[in-house]
């Protein structure tokens, strides 16, 4: 596929990164960003005609601010795995689905923004970092902008970053409560495949056990990874227990927007995705102490 590049660019700055991108979009042809590769080479897209490859862009970072964290687009896989701030931030959610995406060969190109830049529904970062309530820091012409990632992804492979760059992941501190915890589920033919379902689980409990906050997400179950607003509003306010799991699991599958392929059809991904809301729920009651 690379035989038909006409051009191909390595900026040491985001800046001098923008213009080269710009300076090629004038001049015509379909072009991208690259740092890993990992999507890009087995998307064989022989249409394309020059790369800005990110790797010298200094983006490569896991930083704690106050009680959250920024994380630089050019992150690997295999950092956020293994990076020992993240492991004790929200139960290690982060680094348990980044464990998941592809090989080890894999994680250790596969970068943080390139997983969410490409868009696909079974996104393994995605669901995590929309529970996490996680923004996205864009550069672009007009400087700057911060967007919240439930408006980031627009459709399958498609996202608001309209020619700007992906720089900076902005993860806040969870919610003050009585306990918080967390938990992340993928279903795949092996762990390591792309997910047929994903889904991630915050909850937020008071001292007698009533849910204060939620939240659920999803992947592979609707054209873009989502939140399950419905199920989270199910929770709020009432006891954490098996009645109120089993409706938010149920609420949860209601809302999905499965399709069929060869991973999976709708009907099974919609069951599945009752199945891991559930379960994920289910291991936010365990950490929390809780029988249900």
């Amino acid at each position: 596929m690379f035989d038909r590049i006409r051009a191909f660019h390595r900026p040491t700055s985001v800046a001098q990164a923008l213009r080269m991108f710009e300076a090629e979009r004038r001049r015509g042809g379909r072009g991208r960003w690259v740092a890993g590769g990992t999507d890009l080479v087995v998307q064989r897209d022989r249409t394309l005609r020059w790369l800005v490859d990110l790797t010298r862009l200094p983006l490569g970072y896991v930083r704690r601010v106050r009680s959250g964290f920024v994380i630089g687009a050019t992150t690997r896989m295999a950092d956020i795995e293994h990076s020992k701030p993240l492991h004790g931030f929200a139960d290690g959610i982060l680094p348990e689905a980044a464990s998941t995406c592809g090989s080890q060969q894999i994680r250790n190109m596969a970068t943080i923004g390139g997983n969410l830049a490409n868009a696909s529904p079974a996104c393994d970062l995605a669901p995590p970092l929309l529970a996490l309530d996680a923004s996205v820091v864009i550069a672009g012409r007009g400087g700057r902008r911060t967007l919240g990632l439930d408006r980031f992804f627009r459709g399958v492979n498609r996202t608001a970053l309209n020619g700007g760059l992906l720089v900076e992941i902005v993860v806040p501190a969870p919610p003050q409560a009585a306990t918080t915890t967390w938990s992340c589920q993928k279903l795949g033919r092996l762990q390591s495949d792309i997910a047929v379902v994903n889904a991630a689980a915050g909850v937020a409990l008071d001292a007698r056990g009533y849910c204060t906050w939620a939240r659920i997400a999803l992947g592979a179950v609707a054209p873009t990874p989502l939140r399950a607003r419905g199920a989270e509003a199910l929770l709020v306010g009432r006891r954490f227990d098996r009645a109120a799991v089993e409706a938010a699991a149920e609420e949860a599958a209601a809302g999905v927007k499965p399709v069929t392929d060869v991973r999976g059809t709708a009907e099974y991904r919609r069951a599945m995705c009752r199945v891991l809301v559930a379960r994920a729920l289910e291991e936010c009651a365990r950490r929390a102490g809780r029988s249900l």
